[in-house]
């Protein structure tokens, strides 16, 4: 009644599958999740995905009813600007709230991801005589969920690694947006997690609350495979106008339904937002309940520190997401000799040296992983027998990678990595897009970053996708030049407390004398000057990025030798360049030189922000070819002799 309350009082929202669910939800929340209101954060607790996130009242009320900092005042303004009750659950705003969900399908792959992060802690800090780490991950899901390909990728993956401790619940109500599922949905679920790999049981009464908890206990039992609870439930259930059908999914009741449907349930008509005594206290037990649970979690960490110290102080230092001492010393730096070499080959040695110091670095790629360079020697692979290992194989599905490494992150105590090709972003932008929203700390590792990789042809070289990845706020992307660059912008990505994309060459790239040229270090700027021009006062600017910027310094070197000083300016990040004060950016970029051309193997969008009316941008707004590297680029533009006639036609239109 509070979910139809709110609903009403918003006239926004989806009142039915709060009030179908509401039973099931009432005993896991009440007599099953190990929670503490008192601290949404504890490290051992239980964790909750609503993936169905439409349904987000039901978890507000069950968040204010059991006692999390969620008032009454915030239910009532349920959608309201400013408010903690937005129309889908956002984590960090709510209290309580474990994942950012409402695009279908993302917190049921959220949900595997905290399954292996928990596993993964487990294998690593539990001991024989001591257990630190031992919970388990629930969530809701629904029709929607279940017909969205990530959750399908999600589930294969998810039974393939047996993960036991991973429980969900199916709203099965037979009824979706458009109507009844029949329309679009009629496959046997029940079959197909059986063919993942995941036990599956039914609960014929979703109202029924000792065969809903039965069927929890049982799954709890189940430690090789995960689980789905098919829960049959009735959308709106208690509405006599509206239960069971599509009308009750996304609009208020209304008024006259909403008091029909409280006379029908026995519940009384006025007020609104009524809390009876009795139920406050049911509830409210959860408080007492969770702070018992974790005192006693708190003793056993007080023996777990006493016996094993180190592994205690790392434990705590993980937690918060620090990073060990020296964690980078190991980082290799490269000299011109090392070259040339692909950023790809760079960033496989960058990240095997990091992996030997920082423990919680995780991840892998999406069956790429000779490809990416994502494969680390010697910290052993995950699976169902071994969750110590750091190299995950994630298959061919990058949508359920990118969202279950969200999850891995959400958990805590893990920094999860990602590998795929550039042009396969597209396939795991939803979730891309979440890891910026909850601005979590996930590395998405994407290689073969333009038409350099030559002969697979246009279908596999990325053309829009920079740009794409560029418009998502919160997301820093970042395309060194060279292996130095790539050493930088994975100390980037580790120290970021939001998400990073990494993009690298296939192409095997020369690597510059430091001693000679501009400090990487300049990476951590966004932008800054590789290369000066003679006298240091330059007519001419070339801006660039990746492997572009290896043409952008032959073309410096052919003008420079007709006598035109020209600054190279490697530009790997937009965002955090321009995240820089106006003084340092002027000094890169001064307004005074018109004259400037950038080079990128990509769309021109954007790029008019750095280059002036006066100056040229060089890219691709076309699709590929299949051809060699070398003759795609010489047949594309991107060549010095193309970028110095644009120098020069700019130079001469700026004067």
């Amino acid at each position: 009644m509070l979910a139809a309350d709110a609903v009403q009082e918003a006239n926004s929202g989806h009142p039915g599958a709060p009030m179908g669910a509401a039973a099931m939800a009432y005993v896991l929340w009440t007599r099953i999740l190990r929670h503490n209101p008192a601290d949404p954060h504890w490290p051992d607790r239980d964790r909750f995905v609503l993936s169905a996130g439409h349904a987000s009242m039901l978890l507000y009320a069950l968040l204010h009813l059991t006692g999390y900092e969620l008032s009454l005042d915030e239910i009532r303004r349920f959608r309201q600007w400013g408010s903690k009750t937005p129309g889908h659950p956002e984590y960090r705003l709510t209290p309580g709230v474990e994942a950012t969900t409402g695009p279908l399908g993302q917190g049921f792959a959220n949900g595997v991801g905290m399954a292996i992060a928990e596993r993964i802690l487990a294998a690593r800090f539990n001991k024989p005589d001591q257990q630190i780490v031992d919970h388990y991950t629930y969530a809701i899901v629904s029709d929607g969920d279940l017909q969205e390909g990530v959750a399908s990728e999600a589930a294969s993956f998810a039974g393939n690694l047996g993960l036991g401790k991973l429980i969900y619940l199916y709203d099965d109500n037979d009824v979706q947006l458009d109507g009844p599922t029949s329309l679009a949905f009629s496959e046997d679920v029940e079959g197909r997690f059986a063919a993942y790999g995941w036990h599956t049981r039914r609960v014929p009464d979703g109202n029924d609350l000792a065969d809903v908890e039965a069927a929890i206990r049982e799954a709890q039992q189940v430690t090789d495979r995960p689980s789905l609870l098919l829960v049959r439930t009735t959308i709106g259930y208690g509405s006599p106008g509206r239960a069971g059908t599509s009308k009750a999914h996304g609009e208020a009741l209304g008024d006259d339904e909403l008091k029909a449907t409280k006379e029908n349930l026995g519940w009384p008509v006025e007020p609104r937002f009524l809390e009876p005594p009795e139920a406050i206290q049911n509830f409210r037990s959860a408080v007492a309940r969770g702070q018992g649970l974790q005192v006693e979690w708190q003793q056993r960490f007080q023996a777990y520190a006493a016996a094993y110290p180190e592994e205690a102080a790392k434990w705590r230092r993980e937690q918060s997401g620090e990073l060990p001492p020296d964690w980078d010393s190991t980082v290799p730096s490269f000299a011109p000799s090392d070259g040339p070499m692909a950023t790809r080959a760079a960033s496989g040695r960058v990240l095997t040296a990091l992996m030997e110091r920082v423990e919680m670095l995780v991840g892998g790629s999406a069956d790429l992983s000779g490809s990416t360079n994502t494969n680390v020697k010697d910290v052993g692979v995950l699976s169902r027998t071994n969750f110590s290992g750091r190299n995950i194989y994630f298959g061919v599905r990058e949508h359920a990678m990118g969202a279950s490494a969200n999850g891995m992150s959400l958990h805590g105590g893990l920094i999860p990595f990602t590998g795929t090709f550039l042009t396969f972003s597209d396939y795991m932008r939803g979730a891309i897009r979440l890891a910026s929203l909850t601005e979590i700390r996930v590395i998405f590792v994407f290689t073969h970053d333009s038409i350099g990789l030559g002969e697979d042809g246009p279908t596999h070289q990325p053309v829009e996708h920079l740009v794409a990845l560029r418009a998502i706020p919160e997301l820093v992307v970042l395309r060194p030049a060279d292996a130095n660059e790539v050493a930088e912008a994975w100390r980037v990505a580790l120290e970021r407390p939001g998400p990073t994309t990494l993009v690298f060459s296939r192409q095997a790239l020369p690597i510059y004398d430091r001693a000679i040229f501009g400090d990487a270090k300049g990476v951590h700027r966004g932008g800054y000057v590789l290369a000066e021009a003679s006298g240091g006062a330059p007519s001419v600017i070339l801006i660039s990025t990746g492997s572009e910027v290896a043409v952008a310094m032959t073309a410096r070197e052919q003008l420079e030798a007709q006598g035109v000083p020209t600054r190279v300016v490697s530009l790997p990040s937009w965002e955090l360049f321009d995240e820089q004060p106006a003084e340092y950016r002027d000094a890169v970029l001064p307004p005074s030189v018109r004259a400037r051309v950038s080079i990128e193997a990509g769309v021109t969008l954007g790029w008019s922000r750095y280059v002036t009316d006066d100056g040229a941008v060089i890219g691709l707004d076309r699709f590929g070819a299949s051809a060699p590297a070398s003759v795609l680029y010489r047949e594309l533009g991107f060549t010095p002799e193309h970028v110095v006639a644009e120098a020069l036609r700019v130079l001469q239109a700026s004067h």
